[in-house]
């Protein structure tokens, strides 16, 4: 679960804007941790999914606020990348 907050052009789609960002970040992580490429080959790495949503009459810095305290941290997540 990823939330970004962009800014971009009106006449750029959010699917193209989303397709490039999965594509690149992919790309990314693919070349720093070779082992992902081995693990999701002939895989998707990103859901195809996605959700999009105009800010409106929100403030990019109200959105940087939420975005910051929206997840408390939690101890208890044993999140970990490691090599297969």
């Amino acid at each position: 679960h990823v939330h970004i907050l962009v800014s971009s052009p009106p006449g750029l789609a959010p699917s193209e804007i989303m397709r490039r960002i999965k594509g690149r970040t992919a790309s990314r992580l693919f070349e720093e941790f070779p082992h992902l490429k081995k693990r999701y080959w002939g895989q998707h790495f990103w859901a195809r999914g996605y959700f999009c949503a105009t800010v409106g009459q929100i403030t990019e810095e109200m959105i940087k606020q939420y975005l910051e305290h929206h997840f408390e941290p939690n101890p208890n997540d044993n999140f970990k990348m490691e090599p297969d």
